[in-house]
């Protein structure tokens, strides 16, 4: 039950499926790189040193746009019913929804970094520092996104309230992982990693239960 829910989920949720969540966060994120540098003007310098905070920032604005389409439509179908039926619980069914949230947007974001890195002039050392930063704080940007998103499905106008919603949360993963460009040192990615682990232990629990108050309510 749990694999074919998670392939239902990722039908979902990449590319090409009923939702189509893994293409609009991917354009977003590489529109942002590429016109930043006509925002701020040529100069090498200045975006090599900034670039590195640019893409972060274009990848938590990018991590909100599905929010809409991970867990409102499926509440009012009463998937959520019939999975309660079957045996599911609502927190098992937001697992397999965060490990499905963060393989549809985040290795696509991934990717994704190397062009954009181009596009801001980059440095090796930066974009492997980027990269790795990324890989630890996309989980815990799927997990927030993931917690909001329930929270706020039973709402009117939850889509927008999520959004809100989502940034100051996602705040201290920007900050240390944005902030392990500047740290010779790997501490501020270990803290990055800790808190998306964190968020991710933490983020079933609080879903599934916002999700069975919502549908029991």
């Amino acid at each position: 039950m749990i694999g074919t829910l998670l392939r239902r989920d990722l039908g979902l949720l990449l590319p090409g499926g009923r939702g189509g969540g893994g293409v609009l966060p991917l354009l977003f994120f590489l529109a942002v790189a590429m016109l930043y540098p006509f925002a701020v003007g040529p100069d090498a310098q200045l975006l090599a040193h900034t670039g590195g905070g640019v893409i972060w920032v274009a990848a938590l604005l990018a991590a909100i746009l599905p929010l809409d389409k991970l867990v409102s439509a499926d509440l009012d179908a009463g998937m959520f019913d019939q999975l309660h039926l079957r045996g599911v619980s609502e927190e098992a069914a937001m697992a397999v929804r965060l490990l499905a949230h963060w393989l549809a947007f985040a290795p696509l974001l991934l990717l994704a970094t190397l062009p954009a890195a181009a596009l801001l002039g980059l440095s090796g050392e930066t974009v492997r520092t980027v990269l790795l930063g990324l890989l630890a704080g996309t989980p815990g940007l799927a997990a927030v996104g993931l917690a909001v998103a329930a929270l706020t499905a039973s709402l009117r106008g939850g889509a927008a309230l999520a959004g809100l919603m989502v940034i100051p949360l996602a705040v201290p993963i920007l900050i240390f992982g944005a902030g392990a460009l500047s740290r010779p040192d790997p501490g501020a990615l270990l803290l990055t990693g800790a808190i998306s682990l964190g968020l991710c232990a933490v983020t079933p629990f609080a879903a599934g239960a916002a999700i069975r108050a919502a549908r029991e309510g």
